[in-house]
């Protein structure tokens, strides 16, 4: 992949809340708006031109509900005679068949139809479950994107990568499936905790890497304030993220090519996150390292010098993220390395038994590779805690 063909990236400063932006996923017939600003959810203009339909379900967590679901509801109840609540546990270890289950319950047992709209209120396991639930409810129904974390914002809720984790491996069960709108609340990130805050960097961070050097540059410059909640910057940071990739998504809606790219960090994340349990590191914590350990390998293989990878590195820390992986065991008797390896050849981009990683380059763009074991087993046994 070559250099990202955006717009430079740049902020407008002279007005700290000009905080509202729009910008299209193009797909066609399927394309959508991602909507970004402070109090989205709040606002009747979020809301206009909804599917059309009689029955609406908002799906949402125990944690998340309580704060948004009455605002959300009342905000499409002039829309919908029937407006639902479903709150899962939250968490990652639900997300799974039979938490997806209780959607299809819900749906079934008040005879919803095909025209049903699906909100999903929550970070991105509620994003991912609900969007794979629209997916399949009667082969289709619509679906709406309301993210309440910044790593959703910036990057689950966008694309439509739809799924449910399998305990052999993270999101193995789901379909490509384009919600109608993604909304954007900048507003609700202010009640993250900051471990959520810095899980969300971890995925903003990678897009610097992969298509936009002088955004990386940027955030390296902003981020302590964006740690702290700075609104205006995390709306450029939210805007530019998508921006990137809905470059990327428009190019390559089902990841048969460039859209792989995305996942700098995930082969190495997912393992971990695999290996440890779901949800024992928050996605975000495990991208942040793995993206440490893919930066690592592609210098090893000559693609980027070791002062880049320790600037990479350090941004990643300064977000509050760890840079060092976790030693994996099990009752098997194989090695930590070799626990990585088992379940990194689980992973999506794997072809035929093959481990493929996103690569970094130092002129911030990004391809796919394959690695020899003994050189990956390395890098991991580097990076890796003692």
């Amino acid at each position: 992949m070559s250099a990202s063909p955006l717009t430079p990236f740049s902020v407008d400063t002279t007005d700290r809340d000009a905080v509202t932006h729009t910008v299209q996923i193009a797909l066609g017939d399927r394309s959508y708006d991602i909507c970004i600003g402070a109090g989205a959810i709040y606002d009747s203009a979020s809301w206009q031109q909804l599917p059309k339909a009689q029955t609406a379900l908002i799906v949402t967590n125990t944690t998340v509900g309580p704060l948004y679901a009455d605002a959300l509801k009342q905000a499409i109840s002039e829309t919908y005679t029937h407006v639902h609540v479903l709150s899962l546990p939250d968490g990652e270890a639900y997300k799974d068949w039979q938490h997806l289950q209780l959607i299809f319950d819900l749906l079934l047992g008040n005879q919803a139809d095909r025209k049903t709209v699906l909100f999903a209120l929550g970070g991105g396991v509620i994003g991912d479950m609900t969007g794979f639930a629209a997916a399949c409810y009667m082969r289709g129904v619509p679906f709406i994107q309301v993210p309440t974390t910044l790593l959703s914002q910036v990057d689950s809720s966008v694309g439509g990568k739809t799924a449910v984790n399998h305990p052999a491996g993270k999101n193995m069960i789901g379909a490509f499936y384009q919600p109608e709108r993604v909304i954007c609340d900048l507003a609700v990130l202010s009640t993250l905790p900051p471990r959520e805050v810095s899980a969300g960097l971890a995925e903003v961070i990678k897009y610097g890497p992969i298509a936009d050097l002088s955004f990386l540059a940027w955030l390296d410059e902003h981020m302590a304030a964006l740690r702290a909640g700075d609104t205006a910057l995390l709306a450029h940071a939210v805007k530019r993220s998508c921006e990137i990739k809905a470059w990327v998504v428009s190019q390559d809606e089902r990841e048969s090519g460039i859209r792989a790219i995305l996942n700098f960090g995930h082969t190495f994340g997912h393992a971990i996150e695999a290996g440890l349990g779901f949800g024992t590191w928050l996605h975000g914590e495990a991208v942040g390292c793995g993206m440490v350990m893919a930066a690592h390998l592609s210098h090893r293989l000559g693609l980027v010098d070791l002062p880049f990878v320790e600037r990479l590195t350090a941004i990643i820390e300064r977000a509050g993220l760890p840079t060092k992986g976790p030693i994996l065991s099990d009752d098997s008797g194989l090695s930590s390395a070799e626990l990585y390896l088992s379940h990194m050849r689980v992973d999506k981009k794997a072809q035929a038994g093959a481990i493929r990683f996103v690569l970094i380059n130092d002129n911030g763009s990004a391809q796919v590779g394959v690695a020899d074991d003994a050189l990956v087993c390395e890098v991991i046994e580097a990076c890796c805690a003692i």
